[in-house]
């Protein structure tokens, strides 16, 4: 019992003490507390004290920089104003001078329509005043017409028509002798620089010269390879005519086959073919075909080659493949025993002497003259001149203006509109009228003879004409009492005109009109 008591005691005791020890615990955190809220009332009113003396300094210096920006902005109105001020009096006083300008214009304006008015008034007076004296002129002039007409005894017409008609005697005279005056100025200095280039284009170059050939013929070893080439009831020459589109002529000529064809390419084709034939020896409808294929594989590629050799010596570059072909086809076609190809190499090297000669390009003056017969590369097989055909081929494969017109011009179809036209005109006719540069038949040449002669004796006053040089002249005799010097020029000149109008000819004709007068007495 004890035991219990005494430890009851102690609990209680303990107890007691933790009562104690929180309440001492309050007291203390109770008196800190306090002691902190009062230090804290007192930095609070501080920082209270502080911050109304920095506003206060803030709306002070606020008001000092709103007084500052409005003070500047002021000065700067002001100055604004007084430079808008003054630019306004500046342009018052140009709109003052602008208008005592435009017053003192109005007021000469006035001043001249005032003189022009004055100017009209005395200007209808004048014309009056002329009317009235033309009529009286008319009046007077229809006066002395009429006494001259009593006294001459010829009308008013019949006056006139004699004074025209001494006049137009008289003016037919002047003109002759000034055409004739303009013609020997212009030779003395146009034709010998013509004759100078074209004399240094002839020496400087030269072609040999071929003849003509519609045929081709073909050797054969002996007349029995005549029949192998006929063959049984004619099979294989009925092979070969159909197959390379030519005819063959096989008649007594010993030794010799003759192919007719128009189109020089199946031709050469044809000339190839037989003398494989004949060399190989076997000549049956089979084989026939196939050397045909082959030889015309190789014309094809032969007239390629021409065509690039053709333009490498001429140093032509870029020209269309396929215009190339059309130039190299050219070397099997003959024009008057001339050989196309190089008629056209000719042509080219003489337009390029004269080009270069004139200051102008030179390549593109070889490329119109080697383009200008272009067209007869495929004449013989499509409807056409050689002049349109070969236009047409230029301007599908993108030749320049000046080759066109050099191809269309150079027979006259169409007016030449460059230097380079009329040089490839010049060097076609030198090409085509030199001596041997082509042949022609005898019935042929006698005709274009004769044709000349009788233009020239159609003239009034011609008394004997003379086809001279191959025809390459004509000289006329005209009578001295119809024909007068001056009009021999006229008379040279219309039978230039005529003959280029109705004869065609290679190369050119030279008019030569000779007027002889002889006084002859007979002393006895």
């Amino acid at each position: 019992m004890n035991i219990l008591l005494s430890t009851g005691g102690w609990v209680g005791v303990i107890a007691a003490a933790v009562v104690l020890s929180a309440l001492l615990t309050f007291g203390i955190s109770y008196f800190f507390l306090a002691l902190k809220s009062k230090n804290a009332a007192k930095n609070a009113d501080q920082i209270v004290k502080e911050a109304k003396v920095r506003a206060e300094h803030l709306v002070k210096n606020a008001e000092i920089d709103a007084k500052q920006v409005i003070l500047n902005a002021r000065q700067q109105a002001d100055n604004e104003i007084r430079q808008r001020k003054g630019e306004l009096a500046g342009e018052e006083q140009k709109l003052a001078i602008r208008e005592q300008t435009i017053d003192a214009r109005d007021s000469a304006l006035l001043e001249k329509e005032n003189n022009l008015d004055r100017k009209a008034e005395q200007l209808n007076q004048s014309i009056e005043s002329y009317k009235k004296k033309q009529a009286d002129l008319d009046q007077k002039i229809d006066d002395i017409l009429a006494e001259l007409e009593k006294v001459a005894g010829m009308s008013t017409q019949e006056a006139h028509d004699e004074i025209m008609a001494r006049v137009e005697s008289k003016m037919s005279m002047e003109i002759a002798a000034y055409i004739k005056n303009a013609e020997d100025e212009a030779k003395e200095t146009a034709e010998a620089k013509a004759v100078d280039l074209l004399t240094m284009a002839c020496q400087r170059y030269a072609q040999d010269v071929t003849s003509e050939r519609t045929v081709s013929v073909v050797a054969l070893p002996s007349d029995e390879m005549k029949g192998r080439i006929i063959g049984r009831e004619g099979r294989n020459i009925r092979v070969l005519e159909q197959e390379l589109g030519v005819d063959l002529v096989i008649d007594d000529t010993p030794e010799a086959i003759t192919v007719s064809c128009f189109d020089p390419i199946r031709r050469e084709v044809a000339r190839r073919t037989l003398e494989y034939l004949v060399k190989d020896g076997r000549i049956q409808p089979g084989r026939i075909e196939e050397v045909a294929a082959k030889c015309k594989k190789e014309v094809a590629e032969s007239t390629q080659k021409y065509g690039e050799e053709a333009c490498f010596k001429l140093g032509l570059p870029r020209i269309n493949k396929e215009l190339v072909s059309y130039i190299g086809r050219l070397h099997y076609r003959t024009s008057y025993g001339q050989n196309g190809l190089e008629h056209s190499m000719e042509v080219a090297y003489l337009t390029g002497i004269m080009a270069g000669e004139l200051g102008l390009d030179v390549n593109l003056a070889r490329r119109a003259g080697l383009l200008h017969d272009i067209g007869k590369s495929v004449d013989f097989e499509l409807e056409g001149s050689h002049v349109e055909l070969g236009a047409q081929l230029a301007k599908k494969y993108g030749e320049p203006e000046v080759v066109i017109n050099s191809i269309e011009s150079h027979h006259g179809d169409v007016p030449a509109r460059f230097v380079i036209s009329y040089l490839v005109a010049a060097a076609d006719t030198l090409s085509a009228a030199r001596p041997g540069a082509r042949s022609e038949t005898l019935e042929t040449y006698v005709k274009r003879i004769e044709q000349l002669e009788t233009l020239a004796k159609g003239f009034d006053g011609v008394q004997q004409a003379y086809a001279m040089q191959s025809g390459r002249e004509i000289r006329v005799m005209v009578m001295p009492e119809k024909i007068s010097d001056a009009q021999s020029v006229l008379l040279a000149q219309q039978m230039r005109e005529k003959i280029e109008k109705e004869m065609t000819y290679p190369g050119q004709i030279k008019v030569s009109v000779i007027r002889e007068y002889r006084a002859i007495e007979t002393a006895k």
